[in-house]
């Protein structure tokens, strides 16, 4: 990662524009908060992916953040082709000013350079496929399947520069690490699925109560972990004997989670995870 981070430090000198893919369920903490830093002076633009999953009310509220501190955003579903068309736009919006600068100098048809970023699983690949329209990056339902970087170009118009995807090594708040555990972005195999069900069981019942009683036909009980176990019962996940399976019930929740089968859910709310930018800059 510590190379990954050297490398589009060195890189992100030769592009015009930074196209950074964000989960749209939790926009902030699937961004890589170094990108801030090292993109300082270049254009801009947010890509909400996997808008289909997350609560549209919220999408809206998170593109004015956004729009907010000066960035471009849009909501897109990479893997269906939703919102893709009207990117190409949105690239010459935000660099109108660096082809304003070249047309004024005389220079015509030099492409746009941008950088496209996100962290693993966060869609980065799909969507660079889908937005050429062909399969020129690897894809892959597991985090890190991009290894290096490489040039895309589109059109006359367009070049896009492909990099790994960076998950930072420390999370400075562990809230952050157990968000992006929910879609994905963190390997399964290192987490405790069990406790990971039981903490997106009580996140749930803060902000969207009805979903899981819904999904499950079942009642909401407030333990998380007697929860769970109702989710066994209705699933049928039995261990041997008559004992419950919880972490196959932890599975199915997880899994119904992140394909969408417990509704449109947004797990950042942005009335409740941000203040306004002039309070933020008190900070």
């Amino acid at each position: 990662m510590t190379k990954a981070r050297r490398m589009m430090q060195e890189d992100i000198k030769l592009v015009d524009l930074i196209i950074e893919l964000v989960d749209a369920r939790v926009p902030l903490a699937s961004r890589n908060p170094d990108i801030d830093q090292l993109g300082r002076g270049k254009s801009r633009i947010v890509l909400l992916n996997k808008a289909d999953l997350a609560d549209s009310t919220c999408s809206r509220q998170w593109k004015e953040y956004f729009q907010a501190r000066g960035i471009h955003v849009m909501e897109i579903n990479a893997r269906t082709g939703g919102g893709m068309k009207a990117i190409h736009g949105l690239v010459q919006k935000a660099c109108g000013e660096k082809i304003a600068r070249d047309r004024k100098r005389g220079i015509v048809n030099r492409p746009v350079r941008a950088m496209v970023v996100g962290i693993p699983n966060v869609g980065k690949s799909t969507f660079i496929n889908s937005f050429a329209g062909k399969a020129c990056t690897k894809t892959g339902n597991r985090p890190g399947v991009t290894k290096g970087k490489q040039w895309i170009r589109l059109d006359r118009s367009l070049e896009l520069l492909d990099t790994p995807g960076i998950l930072w090594p420390k999370f400075e708040d562990p809230r952050t690490g157990m968000l992006l555990a929910f879609i994905g972005s963190i390997n399964d195999e290192i987490i405790n699925m069990e406790e990971l069900a039981c903490d997106l069981l009580r996140l749930l019942g803060e902000l969207y109560p009805a979903s899981v009683p819904e999904r499950y036909g079942i009642p909401w009980e407030e333990d998380p972990a007697r929860m769970l176990g109702e989710i066994a019962r209705s699933r049928g996940c039995l261990a041997k004997g008559e004992d419950l399976d919880l972490e196959r019930a932890a599975g199915i929740l997880t899994d119904d989670f992140r394909s969408g089968r417990l509704g449109r859910i947004t797990l950042e709310q942005p009335l409740l995870e941000q203040a306004p930018p002039e309070q933020e800059e008190k900070r």
